[in-house]
């Protein structure tokens, strides 16, 4: 591209083939145009690479790299944003939907108002066969407090739709990105929370589709999708979690008020409200420590999703 865009869009894919054109598409057709789509394909085996060449072939916007091994799929994503040059970015999924309007929509409110460090329309469920079959209409992490946004967005009433919003770059790099650990996301939100305010567009701009693919029943099998690694092996992602809660309010620009009253609300309503999957990450430990890793690694496969 002859100049820098305002807008930066990082789509990490993995064998996405199904989805993933409908998906270009639905970015390419913007009614705002200045962005840059930055397609990162972690060794997919299937047709990503000749349909992400193809619409690279078309459209100057389009930068498409390929990982010679699977990095992970946090580590994927992170790269995306680490590739990009906006003052703006999005991420963007292989087998999501957006509106025509919605890069429009979020760049008037993140020019209009300089508290706001993300942005997002409101999201409608479909299918893998692009049928409706719900919506989140929400909002999130509006409130002016920073540790009553930090406690509303660590509640897990919420599927972390809004990783999709738009967000400032400036202030994305102030924070630790996304983890290799399952629901890594929503510690992100809460980092960014602890930095501004979101804002939701009161418009459907976000079609979020759900097929089993990108579904998980088990927190700590989902841990593979990180790192393949973790397969086999015991782990605890809703206490490392918890720890990393602590590091991102410690690193946080907040007063030292601000501070205590989100580690109040760690060791205080977090902590119950997670109580039950913390003492599942305990059971799965002693399960899995009375088994040989033949037996840990079958487990693993058995789990939809990862």
């Amino acid at each position: 591209m002859d100049k820098i865009p305002k807008v930066s869009i990082g789509l990490p894919v993995l064998n996405g083939e199904q989805f993933l054109e409908e998906a270009i598409d639905s970015i390419l057709t913007q009614t705002f145009n200045d962005f840059e789509l930055i397609i990162s394909d972690n060794a997919s085996t299937d047709r990503t690479g000749e349909i992400c060449r193809y619409y690279q072939s078309r459209d100057r916007r389009i930068r498409y790299r390929r990982n010679e091994t699977n990095l992970g799929g946090a580590n994927n994503a992170n790269l995306t944003f680490l590739l990009s040059q906006g003052k703006y970015f999005r991420w963007a999924a292989y087998d999501d939907i957006c509106s025509p309007q919605l890069l429009e929509k979020c760049v008037e409110v993140l020019d209009s108002d300089p508290s706001v460090v993300l942005t997002y329309g409101q999201t409608i469920k479909i299918n893998d066969l692009g049928e409706i079959i719900g919506g989140t209409f929400s909002p999130l992490g509006e409130s002016n407090s920073p540790h009553e946004r930090f406690l509303e967005i660590a509640n897990r009433d919420h599927q972390c739709e809004v990783i999709y919003g738009l967000y400032r770059s400036d202030i994305l790099r102030l924070t630790s990105l996304q983890k290799n650990y399952t629901d890594s996301d929503r510690t992100l939100l809460c980092e960014l929370g602890l930095y501004g305010k979101f804002y939701q567009i009161q418009e459907p701009l976000f079609r979020k589709r759900y097929h089993l693919k990108n579904q998980y029943h088990d927190w700590r099998t989902r841990m593979a999708w990180f790192d393949d690694r973790f397969i086999g092996k015991i782990v605890f992602p809703n206490w490392i979690q918890i720890y990393n809660f602590f590091v991102i309010i410690n690193r946080s620009p907040l007063t030292i008020k601000e501070k205590l009253l989100c580690y109040f609300n760690v060791i205080g309503p977090i902590l119950f409200r997670n109580s039950r999957e913390l003492l599942r990450d305990l059971k799965f430990m002693i399960v899995m420590a009375f088994h040989s890793d033949a037996w840990r690694k079958k487990r693993y496969a058995e789990t939809k999703g990862w």
